[in-house]
């Protein structure tokens, strides 16, 4: 009862807010205004007010609260275990090799870490330059074999 009272009084309040600011020629404010001091009236018309007015003082919604908070955190706390360790169970064992779904090619995507050759630039007569610009000398290959 006296939350409806509290939102009657408080939409009463922006009607005349939104009054007053009509009256100083802000018609689209003093509109924005009436529309958001309505929301309250509306609420209490809805039920929406007594509801939440019943759910803030019962003790089985509180409860209710805290069971969905402690559910939240052990989500919340299996989901960094699984981040630490490095993905799920099956994400590990796929990412050993130890897949038996039957996969063709279940290493295909990994990327290979042997020793590989370089292929061959343009003019082998052209001398490489030493340091940083050799770190780049692979994507310099790769652009030219594609012409770019």
């Amino acid at each position: 009862m006296i939350a409806e009272t509290v939102c009657s009084a408080v939409s009463a309040a922006g009607l005349g807010i939104a009054v007053v600011t009509a009256y100083r020629k802000r018609f689209l404010a003093a509109t924005r205004i009436a529309a958001y001091s309505l929301v309250p009236v509306g609420l209490v018309m809805t039920g929406v007010v007594g509801w939440l007015a019943d759910t803030a003082f019962s003790p089985t919604a509180w409860a209710g609260f805290g069971v969905l908070g402690a559910a939240w955190l052990l989500f919340a706390g299996t989901r960094a275990v699984e981040r630490r360790r490095g993905g799920t169970r099956a994400e590990r064992k796929a990412a050993r090799g130890d897949d038996r779904t039957g996969a063709v090619a279940p290493g295909a995507s990994a990327p290979s870490l042997g020793p590989g050759t370089r292929p061959a630039t343009g003019s082998a007569t052209a001398p490489r330059a030493t340091g940083s610009s050799d770190d780049f000398s692979d994507i310099e290959a790769i652009l030219k074999k594609h012409g770019i």
